[in-house]
Order: C-alpha cells, then sequence, then structure tokens
C-alpha cells in the first residue's frame, strides 16, 4: 500500500512539472491543425532551412583559409592584408619556423625559440641581432662585433697616460723610456 501511494505521489509530482510543457506542446497541435495545407508545407520548407543553417554553422566556409575571429568566423580578408598577415616570414635561426604577418615576426625575437637557437650559435641575443633570421648572417655580425669590440677595448700599455715634472702629458710607453734614459 505504501508503495503504491509513493508512486502515485511521484506521478503527481511529474504531471505537476511537466504541466507547461504539456500545455505548449498542446497549444503547438493545435495552432499546426487550424493551418491551411498551404500554409502546412510553407513552414516545412522553413523547418529544413533552418537545420540546413545548422549543419553549416558546424564548419564555416573558409576557402582562403583565413584566420578565425573571436566569433569563430573566418575574419574578412581586407583585414587579413590590412595586418599583412598575407606575408610569411622565414626565421632560420628559429628552425625554419614560418611566421604569418610582421606583427608576428617582430615578436618571436623576443620568444623562446630565437633565443634557444640564438644561445646554440654560442650568440648572445641582443638588440644587435633584431630582424636577423639567416644562421650565417647572425655569426658575421657575431665576429664583426667581436672584432669592433677589441678594438675599443682599453689598451693600458698605449693608452695608460703620465704626468711629468713639467705638466706634460705622455702615455706609458714613452714615460717609461724617458725615466729610464733619465730624462725626467
Amino acid at each position: 500500500m505504501k508503495d503504491i501511494a509513493f508512486l502515485e505521489n511521484q506521478v503527481y509530482h511529474f504531471v505537476e512539472t511537466l504541466s507547461e510543457q504539456r500545455q505548449a506542446t498542446k497549444d503547438n497541435v493545435q495552432r499546426k491543425q487550424a493551418r491551411t495545407e498551404g500554409e502546412r508545407e510553407d513552414s516545412d520548407v522553413e523547418v529544413t532551412e533552418d537545420e540546413s543553417e545548422e549543419e553549416d554553422d558546424d564548419v564555416p566556409y573558409n576557402p582562403k583559409n583565413l584566420p578565425l575571429g573571436w566569433d569563430g568566423k573566418p575574419i574578412p580578408y581586407w583585414l587579413y592584408k590590412l595586418h599583412g598577415l598575407n606575408i610569411n616570414y622565414n626565421c632560420e635561426i628559429c628552425g625554419n619556423c614560418i611566421y604569418k604577418g610582421p606583427k608576428a615576426f617582430q615578436k618571436h625575437f623576443a620568444e623562446w625559440r630565437h633565443a634557444h637557437g640564438m644561445r646554440c650559435l654560442g650568440i648572445p641575443n641582443t638588440a644587435h641581432f633584431a630582424n636577423v633570421t639567416q644562421i650565417e648572417d647572425a655569426v658575421a655580425l657575431w665576429a664583426n662585433l667581436k672584432n669592433s669590440k677589441e678594438q675599443e677595448r682599453w689598451k693600458p700599455d698605449t693608452e695608460e697616460e703620465y704626468e711629468d715634472n713639467s705638466g706634460n702629458v705622455v702615455n706609458k710607453k714613452t714615460y717609461e723610456d724617458l725615466k729610464r734614459q733619465g730624462l725626467l
């Protein structure tokens, strides 16, 4: 007896929960039955068009393989060209990675892949090497920079200056020669 009462209570609860849905279904059926044959055919055509549109939303039409925007649809072609995304930049230092557009290309110089490639070559990743993408160019520039730094380095033998008793300023070698000769 308790089981039957429990089941009846559940049925009443489901009826109460689904009453709005049942009423909406009844109203929809009555509305469809009140239509003429021509109206029914028109609504069937609309339903099939809506279904085909839903299928198209899954995969957007993208013949030019444009990047997708925030809405999941391809960005306009004019915007694609405006941002220069149609231009590919190749970086040999990064392992021949291809970057689309100047913004991504400039940004990659500060990223880990380019820094790692420079480190593997034994070259520091400094501002001198901005826009250098070829390994040969980077090595040649690094050799040139090392030579210029070597020439700019302070050499104490020739550049160290001394002042004698009369106020004359001479380099270290000349001072040592004059001192050895006893002229100072």
